[in-house]
């Protein structure tokens, strides 16, 4: 409260501007529900009390065996998830999302299991209807392929324990195994169609498929019996209505899944590649006023976009997050656009009449100054997360030495005017540097390093391969012995197949041509062998 009386004292003396900076809200009560061990137990025992609850509905014998090998299967899966996944171990909201998911297919597994016990369906024809690819899908496109195997595989057993223990026939022999191959094989074919998923469409196929899947196997398993001996005299209609059955079950689970999508994404605080497509149109608003305020610096985007998206692409991260934060990570140069390279009028340097200390500080500003537009418009936390760490806590190198070569000068002016060395302003690295952090994900490592390939690369007069590879080593070298890959995961291969895709990239992009004249004007002779000339001034 005194800080808001003081702060308000203070703009009316002007020496405070009125403006107050948005900043993300600190919940520390969602930090430890993400992270606590009480909340993850507490989603443990509520899975694991649910599969108590659908092993023993409406079961009359050998309910306490099945559940506790469906609970020793719990604890493989546990395992499994620690080893494999160490970082969704640590999330409560990736193992929310993931048993949740199992859970779900295994109610509606239940309950069509009670509907064929009651009479409301037939057995054969409910085990068509299970939505096999329901846990496998929300899995793979929300959390990776790794995951919907996961999802599928336990998922299966567990669905095969539930069935074992009802008293259907649903095939001949009540046969669980044949139960579990079906869940199986259903559940891979969905996760294997949905390892790229950056259309609502590819859902659609990947449910098509699933379900033509569990057709098919439905008839190698007898559950759609075709006596192809009695082919003219077969029960068409009943044979139509299975087939539907099967195929029918998949399309509507992949419509489902596609639905819920965007309230899962938004709940469990998660990106698919489909919303991160629909981010990337160009006609965004702070795009579009980027082409107008500050061309340069749109300019500048794009081309990071290209190198990031490549370069993601070579190492498996994921190449249209990289896109995406490429075109929002220089936003806050809208605030103050001509006071960037990209920008800035050929006539007049603004940062000639400014101390090295205020033009550093304007320099790192537009870090703050991104984040504060990418808030007011509602981005992706991801996004503003790159934004963040594009360029971590590295130097503004150019004026830092600049400062020190000021400091420098005035110790030489102030031997001959007596000026005391104390009087000479003190020049701390600290006030050169960003805020940070360093970059946290591979997708923010990538962006850095694009970031800093393609403004050095303006420098170069003549690109050639060997100028490439040189300024990109340069500029590695430096990123790494500044520690600013240290937390993004980035390994040595994977930096090396990065500078290789820069290169790759700039050089298809930066190739030089034969300077050419418009049709009817005379050709511009060649350089002789030996003779530097000056490029022609190109018309457009």
């Amino acid at each position: 409260m005194l800080g808001f009386f003081e702060r308000n004292r203070l703009v009316r003396k002007g020496l405070a501007s009125a403006k107050t900076r948005r900043r993300r809200p600190q919940n520390e009560v969602l930090r430890s529900m993400e992270t606590g061990v009480l909340m993850k137990i507490f989603v443990f025992t509520c899975f694991i009390v649910g599969l108590w609850a659908l092993i023993n509905y409406n079961v009359e014998r050998l309910a306490a065996e099945r559940f506790l090998i469906a609970l020793l299967i719990f604890f493989v899966a546990l395992a499994q998830l620690w080893i494999n996944h160490p970082n969704s171990f640590r999330s409560n909201s990736r193992i929310a999302l993931m048993f949740g998911s199992m859970l779900s297919q295994l109610v509606i597994t239940k309950a069509l299991i009670v509907f064929a016990i009651r009479g409301a369906i037939d057995p054969q024809m409910s085990v068509l209807l299970v939505p096999y690819a329901l846990a496998p899908l929300i899995c793979s496109v929300l959390l990776g392929k790794n995951h919907g195997l996961y999802a599928a595989v336990f998922v299966s057993l567990w669905s095969s324990i539930i069935y074992q223990g009802s008293n259907v026939a649903f095939f001949q022999g009540g046969n669980a195994a044949v139960f579990l191959v079906m869940s199986l094989i259903s559940g891979f074919v969905a996760v294997f169609l949905t390892l790229e998923v950056r259309r609502r469409s590819r859902l659609m196929r990947a449910g098509f498929s699933v379900g033509v899947a569990t057709w098919a196997l439905a008839i190698a398993f007898g559950l759609i019996l075709i006596p192809w001996e009695l082919f003219p005299a077969l029960d068409w209609p009943t044979i139509g209505w299975q087939s539907f059955a099967a195929i029918g079950s998949g399309i509507l689970t992949a419509m489902l899944v596609g639905g819920a999508l965007p309230v899962l994404e938004s709940l469990f605080r998660l990106t698919t590649d489909i919303s991160w497509l629909e981010m990337a149109d160009l006609n965004h608003p702070l795009l579009k006023r980027l082409t107008i305020e500050a061309p340069g610096t749109y300019h500048h985007s794009l081309v990071v976009a290209n190198l990031a998206e490549a370069a993601a692409e070579a190492i498996g991260a994921n190449a249209t997050m990289c896109r995406v934060g490429a075109y929002f990570h220089d936003i806050g140069k809208l605030v103050k656009p001509d006071y960037f390279t990209e920008n800035m009028n050929q006539e007049r340097n603004p940062h000639d009449d400014l101390a090295p200390t205020m033009s550093a500080l304007i320099i790192i500003a537009h870090v703050k100054e991104g984040v504060d537009l990418a808030l007011k418009y509602n981005l992706n936390q991801q996004i503003i997360d790159v934004i963040q760490q594009h360029h971590g806590n590295s130097i503004v190198n150019y004026f830092y030495k600049r400062a020190l070569q000021q400091q420098e000068d005035a110790r030489q002016g102030g031997k001959i005017m007596n000026i005391r060395e104390e009087d000479i302003p003190e020049v701390r690295e600290d006030s050169f540097r960003y805020p940070g952090p360093r970059p946290q994900s591979k997708e923010a490592g990538i962006i850095s390093l694009a970031d800093a390939v393609e403004s050095a690369s303006r420098s170069l007069e003549k690109v050639t391969p060997q100028r490439l590879e040189q300024l990109i080593g340069d500029i590695f070298e430096a990123r790494l012995l500044d520690h600013q890959l240290d937390e993004c995961e980035l390994s040595l291969r994977e930096l090396r197949q990065i500078a290789e895709s820069f290169r790759f990239t700039l050089q298809s992009m930066m190739h030089s041509r034969i300077a050419y004249n418009p049709a009817g004007a005379q050709p511009t002779p060649l350089p002789e062998r030996g003779k530097e000339t000056k490029p022609p001034v190109s018309a457009a």
